[in-house]
């Protein structure tokens, strides 16, 4: 997938999960999400780590990549439930960029 196809992805599901904030429950998988509330988004998030963790341990590659988009999607869900910017996390691992990740890990330890 292109890079700019890739972002207009994103973009689109970022603004498609805020969206689903005000909708109702009934209509939406996501709404359904948001109204449960942040234990039920966590659990969801636990599940799909899990998930993925059992699909690289079989050696599944294309349920690693399901499992994957779905722990990310599921992230994404946390995010904008906690109303923070979802490009913070990209901005974060710009900062972190080019820096150790033993470096990094220390300097967060300070």
């Amino acid at each position: 997938m292109a890079p700019e196809t890739a972002l207009q992805t994103y973009r689109a599901l970022v603004e498609t999960l805020r969206a689903r904030r005000g909708a109702s429950p009934e209509s939406s998988y996501v709404a359904r999400l948001y109204d449960q509330g942040l234990d039920a988004i966590l659990k969801k998030i636990g599940e799909e780590a899990t998930e993925t963790v059992m699909a690289a341990k079989d050696g599944a590659p294309d349920a690693v990549v399901r499992e994957v988009a779905d722990l990310w999607f599921h992230s994404l869900v946390l995010l904008v439930h906690l109303d923070l910017d979802p490009d913070a996390v990209w901005a974060e691992l710009a900062r972190r960029s080019g820096v150790s990740g033993l470096v990094e890990k220390a300097a967060r330890g300070s």
